[in-house]
C-alpha cells in the first residue's frame, strides 16, 4: 500500500489514492515558489491544463491519481487539492422586506463598485436605466461578451445590492441604489462551478481594481471546507484580495443547523462571513432567530464564524426572467449582498479605511440575538447603529436632537418610523 504524504494532499485525493483508484481528476496544485521549469513539467504531466493561477502560485488541470501521488513527494509542491465544485447558496423562497435607513442621510453608494462573482447578471432595467451601472461583464463559463444570467441567482444578488427600483417606480430599491456592479460569471446555469474559476475571477477583480474602483467583492457561494485555512486555495485567493484593499463579503453557507458547517471561503479570518436571520415576519425583533439553513461555526481551526448575520428569508429582488420583474429568494446568498450594499453606503461616508477597519465597524453595529456565538457571530447588523456617528467610539455621547427629547426617547421614535417604513415596503 502507498504511503501518503498527507500534509500535501487534500482529504478527497487521499481517499482516492488510498483506495487504489486509477482515474483522472481535476486538481489545483500550489507551488512553494513560482518555478518556470517546474510549471512546465507539471503542465506536461496534466492531460488538460485548465488555468494558470498566479494569485495563489498554482495551476489547475486534470491529472491521474498516479501522477498526483508522485507529485506529492516533490519538495517544491506545497499542496494539491481537488478542484471542488463551488455552488450558489440558495434556500426556499417567498415574499420579503427591505431596509434602507442610511438613504435619509444621503448615502446611496454612488461611485462605489461591487464585484458580484456569481451566475452572471441580467441587464434588468433597475440596473441599466436611466444609466447603465453594470460597468463591465466577464464570463469565465461561456466566454460571452454581453451581460446575461442563465440561472437568476446573480441577478437577484446584484439587485439586493444596487437595484434602483426603476421598474417598480421606487417600491423595490436595493441597499445602495447608485452603486456600480462588476458582473463576473463564474457559475453555470445550474449555479455550480469550480474553485479554479472562482480564483480566476478573484484575480480579475484585483487586476481591474483601480480601473473600476472595485471596493467590495460579493461571494454568495461556497464549497465544503475540506482544507485547513492555511492550505485552502480559495481562502488564499480571497485573502490576496483583502491584502489588495478590497473588502470581501461571503456567505456562511446553507448547511445548518449543525455545527462546524461554515463553507469556504467563509472560514477565512480576513473576510466578512454572513449568516441568515429569519425575522418570522413580525415587527418585534425578540422573536428573530437564525434561519435553520444558515451554517454554524466554529471553523476547522476554531475561529468564531459567522462574523454577523442579516435578513436572509424571503428577500425580494430583481429577476432575470422577462416574465417577472421581481422575485423572492431565501438563503445566506441573500443576507450577504445586504451587507455588501451596506458597505457601499459606508464607503460613501468613510472612503479611506482598510478592510479590517470596515469589518470592525460592522461588528460594533451588531445587535445580539438570543442565539449562541457560533450561530450569529456578533449579532444582526443594524444600519441605524452603523450610521450613527457614535459607532466609531461607543463611549461618545449621542448628540442632542432638535426635538429636545432624551436620547432614549428620540431613538425609540426613530425605530418606530423605521418599522413603519419597513411595513410599507413588504410585499
Amino acid at each position: 500500500m502507498r504511503r501518503l504524504n498527507n500534509d500535501k494532499l487534500c482529504p478527497v485525493l487521499n481517499a482516492k489514492i488510498m483506495a487504489q483508484s486509477i482515474e483522472e481528476v481535476p486538481v489545483i496544485i500550489q507551488l512553494k515558489e513560482i518555478n518556470k521549469n517546474l510549471i512546465r513539467n507539471v503542465t506536461n504531466l496534466s492531460s488538460k491544463v485548465k488555468a494558470d493561477l498566479p494569485l495563489i502560485g498554482g495551476i489547475a488541470g486534470d491529472m491521474s491519481t498516479d501522477i498526483i501521488y508522485r507529485l506529492s513527494t516533490n519538495p517544491e509542491v506545497e499542496y494539491i487539492s481537488f478542484d471542488s465544485n463551488v455552488y450558489a447558496l440558495l434556500d426556499v423562497a417567498s415574499p420579503t422586506m427591505e431596509a434602507y435607513f442610511p438613504h435619509e442621510q444621503g448615502y446611496d453608494g454612488e461611485g462605489i463598485t461591487v464585484a458580484v462573482i456569481d451566475t452572471g447578471v441580467a441587464p434588468h432595467d433597475d440596473l441599466i436605466k436611466p444609466s447603465n451601472r453594470i460597468i463591465d461583464f466577464m464570463d469565465f463559463v461561456n466566454n460571452k461578451e454581453k451581460p446575461y444570467d442563465d440561472n437568476g441567482h446573480g441577478t437577484h444578488v446584484a439587485g439586493i445590492i444596487a437595484g434602483n427600483g426603476y421598474s417598480s417606480r421606487g417600491k423595490y430599491v436595493g441597499i445602495a441604489p447608485k452603486s456600480n456592479i462588476l458582473a463576473i460569471k463564474a457559475l453555470d446555469e445550474n449555479g455550480g462551478g469550480s474553485t479554479s474559476d472562482i480564483i480566476a475571477a478573484l484575480s480579475y477583480c484585483i487586476e481591474m481594481k483601480d480601473k473600476y474602483n472595485i471596493k467590495i467583492i460579493n461571494l454568495s457561494l461556497g464549497t465544503p471546507a475540506n482544507h485547513s485555512p492555511d492550505k485552502d486555495p480559495l481562502v488564499k485567493a480571497v485573502e490576496k484580495c483583502v491584502e489588495a484593499g478590497i473588502i470581501v463579503v461571503t456567505a456562511a453557507g446553507n448547511s445548518g443547523p449543525s455545527a462546524k458547517t461554515i463553507l469556504s471561503p467563509g472560514i477565512s479570518k480576513e473576510v466578512i462571513t454572513v449568516g441568515a436571520v429569519d425575522d418570522k415576519r413580525t415587527i418585534d425583533p425578540s422573536d428573530d432567530t437564525i434561519a435553520p439553513f444558515s451554517s454554524r461555526g466554529p471553523t476547522p481551526d476554531g475561529t468564531q464564524k459567522p462574523d454577523l448575520v442579516a435578513p436572509g428569508v424571503n428577500i425580494n429582488s430583481i429577476s432575470h426572467s422577462k416574465l417577472d420583474s421581481y422575485t423572492s429568494l431565501s438563503g445566506t446568498s441573500m443576507a450577504t449582498p445586504l451587507v455588501s450594499g451596506s458597505l457601499a453606503l459606508l464607503l460613501n461616508k468613510h472612503g479611506n479605511l482598510s478592510p479590517k477597519e470596515f469589518k470592525n465597524m460592522l461588528i460594533k453595529a451588531c445587535v445580539p440575538l438570543k442565539e449562541d456565538k457560533y450561530s450569529q457571530g456578533h449579532g444582526m447588523l443594524n444600519l441605524r447603529l452603523l450610521f450613527n456617528d457614535s459607532n466609531t467610539d461607543k463611549n461618545l455621547p449621542v448628540k442632542n436632537n432638535l426635538l429636545g427629547l432624551s436620547d432614549d426617547s428620540f431613538e425609540t421614535i426613530i425605530m418606530l418610523l423605521v418599522v413603519l417604513f419597513l411595513l410599507d415596503s413588504r410585499i
